[in-house]
């Protein structure tokens, strides 16, 4: 059953949101097509408000080329500024901020999740307009497909009441995700293995479509617009059904030759651990997933424990055992972590994810791993936690919709 979780923008909302629509230019081709001029938007949308002067400061561009970047934005409404202001004394030009008009282009971002699929209504900006929620009865690609159509099409309905079409559909999904080619090799929670996603939706839908890994979805968003901005390389890790990871090293998501990159959830941490459904032993995530840690209470408890909401309320009851599982977990993720920052050596680790909502059971055990495993200077990294719902999962995937319209050059 469909069912709205933020409700859209009343009228009066909308008119205060958005300037009058038929004030704006004819949506229009995106007017960039050289990779100085996608450096120029992509840092006034990740950045911004920002002056031109700024925006040189911190490309590396000559002004005339940021002249050359900003005037076809401009024109055609996708960037914005103040209609006065005062003149650069020195440079005899505009010091007015730019910024990007979100309401300019709108996208749709859908995270499939192994019991339903969320779609969000995105703007440029990746400001979310609207959400929908829609449980999977099955996981059957041809089903799943369905189930994107209609939220796709629900989604498109509420953008034509601001009067801009949808450029694109993102659509994120667990496991092994060629986003190159769109084809989904292998996700676990849904039990699909070489599936054409991309072609499928977009045959589908009729509009351009770009499929990722959900946690590397989740990462372009706080590349772009959370709590990486600004930040050269940071890693994002989530914890809860599976434990995943993302990586942006020089300013770039790592997606791997083969689209696999940042499996610090199938790292083997302990050979003589519990079975991974990889096919290893001892991984990350075989001990700390939601699904695992419900295993090992169950374990050594002997408690009917079926759920990760079961789990957590025996260990906030003071089991020892249900507590224990939980430790047991913090120390696999902190040495999950300690073992990305060796390597990589990020200035920032985001831990996220649903399974945040236990972060009081095993933060002390995931610093403590970390800490003894992390090696000299590396121990310096700073380790901060964010909880998002599942919609920022979805609006990771409008986000790489978002990649997708501004254009391959993306920085």
């Amino acid at each position: 059953m469909l069912r709205v979780l933020f409700p859209l923008l009343t009228e009066e909302k909308k008119a205060s949101t958005f300037p009058a629509m038929a004030s704006r230019p004819p949506l229009e081709p995106f007017p960039v097509s050289t990779p100085a001029a996608t450096l120029v938007f992509t840092t006034v949308l990740t950045q911004g408000p920002v002056s031109r002067v700024e925006v040189g400061r911190r490309t590396g561009l000559s002004s005339a080329a940021i002249t050359k970047a900003v005037r076809p934005l401009l024109d055609a409404g996708y960037l914005v500024e103040a209609a006065e202001g005062a003149k650069g004394a020195a440079l005899g030009r505009p010091a007015n901020p730019l910024r990007v008009d979100g309401g300019r282009a709108f996208f749709i971002g859908i995270k499939v999740t192994g019991d339903e699929a969320i779609g969000v209504l995105a703007d440029l900006t990746a400001r979310i307009r609207g959400a929908r929620h829609v449980s999977l009865d099955t996981r059957e690609p041809a089903a799943v497909l369905e189930v994107i159509s209609a939220l796709t099409a629900e989604l498109r309905t509420a953008a034509e009441d601001y009067g801009v079409p949808v450029q694109s559909v993102g659509v994120a999904v667990s496991g092994d995700v060629d986003r190159e080619v769109g084809m989904v090799h292998y996700s676990p929670f849904l039990g699909w293995r070489d599936v054409p996603l991309a072609e499928l939706v977009r045959g589908a839908t009729g509009l351009p479509t770009v499929v990722d890994n959900d946690v590397r979805a989740l990462t372009v968003a706080e590349q772009w617009f959370g709590a990486g901005v600004g930040a050269d390389t940071f890693a994002l890790v989530t914890v809860g059904a599976g434990i995943g990871c993302g990586l942006v090293v020089g300013g770039r998501v790592v997606a791997g030759a083969h689209g696999v990159a940042g499996e610090i959830g199938h790292l083997p941490i302990d050979p003589t651990g519990p079975p991974c459904h990889c096919g290893n032993s001892g991984c990350v995530e075989a001990i700390a997933a939601d699904p695992a840690i419900v295993r090992r209470i169950r374990e050594v408890t002997g408690e009917p424990v079926a759920t990760a909401e079961d789990a957590l309320a025996l260990a906030r009851s003071g089991h020892p055992g249900a507590r224990e599982a939980y430790a047991r977990a913090g120390y696999a993720i902190g040495t999950g972590i300690a073992a990305v920052v060796n390597l990589l050596g990020p200035g920032r680790v985001v831990i996220s994810g649903e399974g945040l909502t236990a972060y009081d059971l095993f933060e002390e055990q995931i610093r403590a791993a970390f800490a003894t495993a992390a090696f000299g200077a590396a121990k310096e990294c700073e380790l901060l936690t964010r909880p998002l719902p599942f919609e920022e999962w979805a609006r990771g995937a409008a986000a790489t919709a978002i990649q997708m319209f501004i254009g391959p050059d993306k920085p």
